[in-house]
């Protein structure tokens, strides 16, 4: 009896060794198969429509180019730069791409952003739009009357300037802030008298609303193209922002030399006409590069502006975000 006891011992220790071993390589498996099919590590960037991230996305090199040096790209689509900045901060995305002035509305309210990159002037493709057959032909004619734009975006820094440059305060217009969709509605049906917006919308308004630009940012606001990041995930992910610049702007430079394929390419993307891509893109030249102390300057005017016209509630300095040299 003694004999079978330790018999059908040894046969349940066995059992049980198998048991554990059958379980110790199913999670190896599990996690071999992880490493081999997930094992990048991912980088989720947000972006809006017709920016250089998207066309970065909708060209396709950019991510196969990460890839190869250990990053899986993920993009998250917003319709503004105040939903971009919340999702920074919420750590949603690890980078964001925004125009001018969202930033400088996120660092006032104590968020921690570090500026990783700037874009080349988009002065020609914003702008102050009114009807073609509007009375309006000058900045000064818009005194008592109502603008749209959209708070905290580059087009409320933009029509605040326009007016200080001709001489007028803030309260000689009635701001009319609605996001910039519902600006385009409100426009087309006379709402408002006039418009603060960038490209697509404002290429968008002169092809198919009958709009005309009163004013461009020339002169006004180079109202660049920024990358952004948490100053902490910048901090210890240097790398990825170094690769980050250089394929993107590569994707840039493909931008540049390569007009008709973009305008098709990002017709499809906006699900816009041609037209409207073409003078979209013709106007400008893309680019990226690295923050410096040049753009840092640019963003710090856009901050005092802002502070002195009561607009945020904290003095913003730029350099305490990053060493911009």
């Amino acid at each position: 009896m003694n004999k079978r006891k330790r018999t059908l011992k040894k046969i349940l220790i066995s059992v049980v060794l198998l048991f554990w071993a059958v379980v110790a390589l199913y999670g190896f498996k599990q996690t071999d198969t992880s490493s081999s099919s997930s094992g990048l590590e991912t980088v989720t960037i947000g972006y809006q429509k017709g920016d250089p991230f998207d066309i970065a996305k909708q060209r396709g090199e950019f991510v196969k180019k990460m890839k190869t040096k250990g990053y899986k790209v993920v993009f998250k689509e917003f319709q503004d730069g105040n939903s971009l900045m919340q999702a920074l901060k919420a750590g949603s995305v690890d980078y964001a791409r925004t125009g001018d002035t969202p930033p400088v509305s996120a660092l006032s309210t104590g968020t921690k952003l570090t500026y990783v990159a700037a874009g080349s002037s988009k002065a020609k493709g914003s702008g102050i739009l009114v009807k073609k057959s509007s009375s309006i032909s000058s900045i000064k004619d818009l005194k008592g009357k109502k603008v749209a734009y959209t708070k905290g975006t580059s087009s409320q820094y933009m029509l605040l300037a326009a007016l200080k440059k001709a001489g007028m305060s803030a309260s000689d217009v009635t701001w009319v802030n609605m996001d910039q969709s519902s600006a385009s509605v409100a426009f087309s049906k006379g709402k408002v008298d006039a418009w603060a917006t960038w490209d697509p919308y404002t290429s968008q308004a002169e092809t198919n609303q009958n709009a005309k630009v009163l004013v461009d940012g020339s002169g006004i606001t180079n109202n660049r193209d920024y990358v952004l990041s948490t100053q902490s995930y910048a901090k210890e992910n240097t790398e990825v922002s170094k690769y980050l610049i250089k394929y993107l702007e590569e994707d840039m430079q493909w931008a540049n030399n390569n007009h008709s394929e973009l305008i098709t390419m990002m017709s499809k993307s906006l699900k816009v006409s041609k037209a409207v891509v073409k003078k979209m893109v013709e106007r400008r030249t893309y680019g990226i590069y690295t923050m410096n102390a040049t753009y840092a300057k640019e963003e710090q005017k856009i901050a005092d502006t802002f502070y002195d016209a009561g607009l945020i509630d904290n003095k913003v300095t730029i350099s305490d975000s990053g060493d911009y040299k």
